[in-house]
């Protein structure tokens, strides 16, 4: 966790343990399975909504709808609608959705690397 001195200089706003703070808020937002799951299949691409979601496996329509709002709402998704009938409508990361697709890729090796054991570790507790 974050220690109060690389917390020093920064606003309050900054602490991740502080219930009203905005980091937490972001954090929220952001840390939920569907947001990660669009953000690693976005990665450098552009894509549809349908496209989204033949990518997310098990996304509801309202859960990706609700999740890329979001996403978009926090700066982390562009999306650009073209004036066609119907509209087509387009989702890429910006740059600091890019960047949070590198925290994104480390989580999905960690998952990867320690899958078995966690599997084992399941298997004690009969999930």
């Amino acid at each position: 966790m974050v220690t109060k001195q690389l917390l020093a200089g920064l606003p309050e706003d900054a602490d991740l343990r502080r219930a009203d703070s905005l980091a937490r808020e972001i954090f929220s937002d952001v840390a939920n399975k569907w947001a990660l799951l669009i953000i690693e299949a976005l990665g450098e691409r552009t894509l549809r909504f349908g496209e989204l979601r033949d990518e997310v496996e098990g996304v509801s329509h309202k859960m990706l709808t609700q999740n890329l709002r979001m996403l978009e709402r926090n700066g982390l998704v562009d999306r650009t609608v073209h004036p066609t009938v119907p509209p087509r409508v387009e989702y890429t990361l910006t740059g600091p959705g890019r960047d949070l697709r590198g925290a994104v890729d480390a989580l999905c090796g960690w998952t990867h690397q320690h899958l078995a054991h966690i599997e084992r570790a399941r298997g004690r507790f009969g999930a």
